[in-house]
């Protein structure tokens, strides 16, 4: 991206007149952190964390499913999209300029190894420092041929739309309104993602979808470079538009099946976080908090 690119060159030639002087440099700090650029960043990364919320909600109920738990509750959402954040804003503080978002694949091995224990994730992490603080073994991982790692994403990302379709079992399929909204939202997800990229790379045809104000030219273009946010976006806004029954939509269906989800026990079992809870206990009013079960 444009805006992370040029962030990302003005943090590195901060740092080196900085080591190059012996001491921190007000002009150059003022040229980099003005309110101009912070803005522009605001919004360049305001797009790519809405595109990363949209796609980690499917990833929560995806995940539920292959690992044979109920769909996470609202304030399991809501307790997830919220440590996201924390993990962005604690890498922006650390130096990275990422983000820190679910990982479809990881829930696609959820549905290969049928392991979903919460301590093979925290073994994982460990595995993930080692290789972080020991150079070799993540030598040793990224000298891994690139067809071997085409065919694991292939069968991966297979397995994770082989979970999202599914939940199309509860809509009428017979229906023609549903064949409408499910056709046009797959292939405005897959289309305008593809014509925006050749639209944006030609200069020629870059100032067709221009409007002059720099910032907000480049968050139309994170907007339309995301399937996740063009497609949702779509399918959202006709499944609202056009009339149709709560049957016809699915509605009915998916509640009957999710009837189960009301145990609280059973959810507290799931979903439950020790260290909120603790405090929760102590402090009731902080189950008015949206991420904190009732």
């Amino acid at each position: 991206n444009e805006i992370a690119t040029e962030w990302y060159c003005n943090r590195i030639r901060l740092q080196r007149n900085d080591i190059a002087t012996g001491f921190i440099n007000i002009s150059t700090l003022r040229a980099v952190w003005n309110t101009e650029n912070i803005f522009r960043w605001v919004y360049c990364f305001i797009a790519a964390v809405i595109g990363g919320m949209i796609e980690s909600l499917g990833d929560y109920f995806a995940c539920a499913k292959l690992a044979g738990a109920p769909p996470p509750p609202r304030y399991a959402l809501n307790r997830g999209v919220m440590m996201e954040g924390v993990g962005c804003f604690l890498t922006g503080l650390c130096g990275p300029g990422i983000g820190v978002t679910s990982y479809s694949e990881n829930i696609a091995a959820i549905g290969l190894t049928k392991v979903g224990s919460r301590r093979v994730i925290f073994c994982a992490g460990g595995v993930v420092l080692i290789m972080g603080v020991i150079g070799k073994i993540g030598v040793l991982f990224a000298s891994l041929p690139g067809p071997l790692v085409g065919g694991m994403y292939l069968v991966m990302f297979g397995v994770v739309a082989a979970v999202g379709i599914s939940n199309l079992r509860f809509v009428d399929l017979t229906s023609s309104r549903n064949i409408f909204v499910i056709g046009i939202s797959i292939y405005m997800g897959m289309v305008v993602p593809m014509w925006s990229g050749k639209i944006m790379a030609d200069p020629k045809t870059a100032g067709a979808i221009k409007t002059g104000n720099k910032e907000f030219d480049q968050l139309v273009a994170v907007v339309l470079s995301s399937g996740m946010i063009v497609g949702s976006s779509i399918s959202c806004f006709l499944d609202n538009a056009l009339p149709a029954t709560d049957e016809e939509r699915g509605i009915t269906g998916y509640r009957l099946a999710s009837e189960d989800c009301t145990d609280k026990e059973l959810l507290g079992r799931v979903y439950r976080e020790p260290v909120m809870e603790f405090f929760a206990k102590k402090l009731p009013i902080l189950r008015k908090l949206p991420f904190v079960s009732d």
